[in-house]
């Protein structure tokens, strides 16, 4: 009888949850969007872990809270949350809000869909395809192959996975026992993330060889070749080089065509981590930092950077069209990639990723790129090169400030000479007592000689 009676009544009172939206909409649009986005505002509330803790009452209980006290908790969660679409949120690399790519993500999530077969998501598959082919067409591909990955970070992993799958395909079965020790290359700037994908992988973090860069921490294609050599008498097989559009502290670009070139010498497979910078590309003005990026075999590039697009969105782009993502990573589950369906299963792109369950995240992209066009992502990335250069000509006019080094990208570095250290360069501590001087998250090494 309980169990039938249960049966009887709805999951949900759904008038009293389209309500509840309603007025959390309401709150979301004013708290977290409008007041967000307000530089009379604060970026956020800061507490103490101790004291936000009692603040928010996170302890989970028996019993279900009335609708307006929920609602307040939505309130209190946007009010001593970091708002990252803040006018002066200066933290990470992803800051700033575009209406349009919000209502993207809402959509996305209010439709609660997995991206990996056509029958569950068709419109995605086809637009994701659309919106991967754009991004392939600006790196300079015609044709090619790709994915919407959780992050640069793995689309870093999964361009090592496929160029040691590429040259030694009975890994994919075999594992570690079919490999010799392999050694791959990147630069002493690039993104932690190759180290950790090394890790990952079971290539080991002791077979990365770090390259050395110049004074603006560009890798050093003859250092490359170097490294190359040494790795090889070390009885090493070199397989991948990573380069980097974009460093996280300096933002270098390092030098594509030459670093291509010491690949194509080698036989190597050459990935460009341009997570970070790969936005230039939309820019007529500033695309030629990624000159040569088109000889590449694979690219990372997160438009949730400087596109304003939100987390997550990042692209891994591959210039081989023969299937060879679909080979390394695919699985063939038979209860969901069934080669007999009704319609077309080169539809079905979920075998191409480590993920079953994988969120759509082409729809705010694809929308924001709709509502703009190309020509208004290009003004967003020039505005952001003379938001840069403006600021590079103030630092200078002010006493205490001294730039690292001249912005060839969007990041800008710099050192605040407190007054106690003005004048005393000469000094044998004075670069360890600046860099004692916390103006950021960062600390920039090596230190100048000199002012």
């Amino acid at each position: 009888m309980a169990e039938s009676s249960s049966l009887e009544h709805p999951g949900l009172d759904k008038a009293a949850g389209e309500e509840f939206l309603q007025e959390a909409f309401q709150i979301l649009l004013e708290e977290a969007v409008r007041k967000g986005m307000d530089a009379t505002e604060k970026v956020c509330d800061w507490r103490e872990p101790q004291e936000l803790q009692e603040l928010l009452d996170l302890e989970l209980r028996s019993h279900g809270e009335p609708r307006q006290r929920v609602l307040e908790r939505c309130r209190d969660v946007i009010r001593y949350s970091v708002k990252t679409c803040h006018p002066r949120f200066f933290n990470q690399l992803f800051s700033g809000l575009d209406h349009h790519a919000l209502v993207g993500r809402m959509i996305t999530e209010a439709l609660n869909t997995s991206q990996y077969t056509y029958e569950i998501a068709p419109v995605f598959v086809l637009m994701e395809e659309v919106v991967l082919a754009k991004l392939r067409e600006l790196v300079g591909w015609s044709s090619g192959d790709g994915i919407f990955s959780p992050g640069g970070s793995i689309s870093n992993m999964y361009a090592m996975n496929v160029a040691r799958y590429r040259r030694f395909p009975d890994s994919k079965r075999k594992g570690s026992w079919a490999l010799p020790r392999l050694a791959l290359f990147t630069s002493q700037e690039s993104h932690y993330s190759i180290q950790k994908g090394a890790a990952f992988l079971g290539i080991g973090t002791d077979n990365i060889y770090l390259v050395g860069v110049d004074e603006r921490g560009k890798m050093i294609p003859e250092e490359l070749e170097k490294e190359i050599e040494r790795a090889k008498a070390e009885g090493a097989v070199p397989f991948f080089v990573s380069a980097t559009c974009g460093t996280t502290v300096l933002g270098a670009f390092d030098p594509l065509g030459s670093i291509a070139d010491v690949c194509q010498r080698h036989g190597i497979w050459f990935h460009v981590d341009a997570a970070w910078g790969g936005s230039a590309l939309l820019s007529r003005k500033h695309r030629h930092l990624l000159t040569g990026i088109e000889r590449a075999d694979s690219v990372a590039w997160n438009p949730h950077k400087m596109l304003m697009v939100g987390l997550q969105c990042s692209a891994f782009l591959l210039r081989d069209s023969s299937g060879l993502l679909q080979r390394c990573h695919g699985a063939s589950a038979t209860y969901l990639f069934q080669p007999d369906k009704f319609y077309d299963v080169s539809y079905d792109t979920g075998d191409k990723t480590v993920q079953c369950g994988r969120r759509v995240d082409c729809l705010k992209l694809w929308l924001l790129w709709k509502a703009v066009g190309t020509e208004g992502l290009e003004r967003r990335v020039d505005r952001a090169f003379a938001f840069t250069r403006y600021l590079a000509e103030e630092v200078k006019r002010r006493e205490g400030f001294q730039l690292v080094l001249e912005p060839e990208f969007i990041n800008l570095c710099f050192w605040f000479v407190p007054p106690s250290l003005r004048g005393k360069e000469g000094s044998a501590d004075y670069w360890s007592r600046l860099g004692k001087v916390s103006v950021g998250a960062t600390v920039l090494r090596p230190a100048p000689s000199k002012p």
